[in-house]
């Protein structure tokens, strides 16, 4: 049992120091809106990361995959990011929220807030 947990503790820092690297990377080149959703997703991200340590393998996976595709967006070319690629990801991470019944970590763009 002990074994598990160290393992579900590496598995966790591990993403999480994914999600705080990538932010970092994004901090250098965003500003504005767009800085403010990449925070927003990596604080959703990091939560769920957290909360879902000792969850079902599939819960699991569907937090590691978000994670991925938030960390490996195939629309960036260098250092220019797309804001489109933001934006897909916001809809990714969002539906793992919606699939875990997680309404509380939706991420919403400061448009969405102001409707």
């Amino acid at each position: 049992m002990v074994v598990e947990e160290r393992v579900a503790g590496a598995g966790t820092d591990v993403l999480i120091r994914k999600v705080d690297s990538h932010l970092a990377a994004l901090r250098a080149g965003l500003h504005g809106p767009e800085l403010e959703l990449a925070e927003r997703l990596a604080a959703c991200l990091r939560e769920l990361v957290r909360q879902t340590a000792q969850s079902s393998a599939a819960d699991r996976g569907q937090v590691r995959a978000a994670v991925h595709y938030f960390v490996l967006r195939r629309e960036s070319r260098g250092r220019l990011l797309s804001v489109r690629s933001l934006a897909a990801a916001q809809r990714v991470v969002n539906k793992v929220v919606v699939q875990l019944d997680r309404p509380d970590l939706l991420v919403e763009t400061r448009r969405d807030l102001l409707v």
